[in-house]
C-alpha cells in the first residue's frame, strides 16, 4: 500500500475559507511590542513610511450577483498602532466571493473602513497595480554577487556593518533577504534596497548581515525596521532609506518602507519576483 496518498499529505489537510463577509476575519497586531525589543518609543518614531499590500485577487458579486474583479494596491501608514496579519488579510478578502457590493467605489470604502478600523489609522486603497520594476535597474546596486564566505544565517547580526570614512550618496539592494513567518514558520522573500548618504557602508558587510536574517522570525514589516534601526545605530548615515518587495502568498504582496523624515518616498513598482 503506498502511504503517499492526496489524503494524508499536507495537500489533504483542508483550510477553511469564509462564505460570508467578514470584518472580524481581520486580526491585527500592534506593533509597539516589536518595536521596544529594538528600541523604538512609540511616542517617538524616527522613521516616517508605509506598508504597502497589492492584492491580486480581489473578488465580490454585482448587484445582479455577477462576479467582479480587480487588483488593489492598499497602503497603511507606519505610525499605526496595528500591522495587519497577512493571513487574516487574506481570509477577509476572500470573504468578499459572495457578498454583493453596489459598486466598486462601494467596496473601496468597505475595504478602508474595515482595514483602518483594524490598523488604528486611515488606510488608502487604489484600484490597480504598480509597473514592473525594470530587470536592470540602475538605480541601485546589486551587492549579490560579491565573492564571499558566509556561515551565519540567524539571529540578525548587525556586528558586520561597518562603513569608511568617504562620505557617499548610494543605493544597494539584494534579492537574498529571507526570513521566517513567526506564525507559520514559512519562509518569507524580498528583495530590499537600501539608499543612504553618508559614511560609505561596507557591501560585503551588509550582505552578511542581511543574510543573516536568513532563519529569523519576525514578520515582514518588523524586519524592516529592525534593519533600519540597525544601520542607523551602526552606519550613522544622514539620510535613510529601507524599502522590501516580498514575494506574493496567498494573492498578496507586502512591500513596507521606512526612512528618515523628510525622505521622498519610493515610486511605486513591483518585482519580477512578485
Amino acid at each position: 500500500m503506498n502511504p503517499n496518498r492526496p489524503e494524508t499529505s499536507q495537500l489533504g489537510r483542508e483550510t477553511a475559507y469564509p462564505d460570508r463577509y467578514d470584518a472580524g476575519l481581520l486580526f491585527p497586531i500592534p506593533r509597539q511590542s516589536a518595536r521596544d525589543a529594538i528600541g523604538i518609543a512609540g511616542d517617538a518614531l524616527p522613521f516616517i513610511g508605509f506598508d504597502a499590500w497589492n492584492a491580486y485577487e480581489l473578488s465580490w458579486l454585482d448587484a445582479r450577483g455577477k462576479p467582479r474583479v480587480a487588483v488593489a494596491r492598499i497602503t497603511v501608514p507606519a505610525d499605526s498602532p496595528n500591522l495587519i496579519e497577512s493571513k487574516s488579510f487574506k481570509l477577509y478578502l476572500n470573504s468578499f466571493n459572495a457578498e454583493r457590493m453596489a459598486s466598486q467605489a462601494a467596496l473601496a470604502e468597505r475595504l478602508c473602513q474595515d482595514l483602518s478600523a483594524a490598523a488604528g489609522a486611515p488606510v488608502s486603497l487604489q484600484f490597480g497595480l504598480p509597473p514592473m520594476a525594470p530587470i536592470a535597474a540602475d538605480s541601485h546596486e546589486s551587492i549579490d554577487d560579491i565573492e564571499i564566505d558566509i556561515d551565519d544565517y540567524g539571529p540578525p547580526n548587525p556586528a558586520y556593518l561597518s562603513v569608511s570614512d568617504a562620505i557617499v550618496q548610494q543605493a544597494l539592494s539584494s534579492q537574498l533577504l529571507k526570513s521566517n513567518c513567526p506564525v507559520t514558520g514559512q519562509p518569507d522573500w524580498a528583495t530590499v534596497i537600501i539608499r543612504y548618504h553618508g559614511a560609505r557602508i561596507d557591501p560585503a558587510g551588509l550582505l552578511r548581515y542581511l543574510v543573516s536574517f536568513r532563519n529569523h522570525r519576525e514578520f515582514h514589516e518588523q524586519c524592516v525596521e529592525r534593519i533600519f534601526i540597525e544601520i542607523m545605530q551602526h552606519c550613522r548615515p544622514q539620510q535613510l532609506s529601507v524599502g522590501a518587495r516580498y514575494t506574493r502568498r496567498g494573492g498578496l504582496d507586502i512591500n513596507p518602507w521606512r526612512a528618515t523624515p523628510g525622505y521622498p518616498p519610493p515610486v511605486a513598482q513591483r518585482d519580477l519576483r512578485q
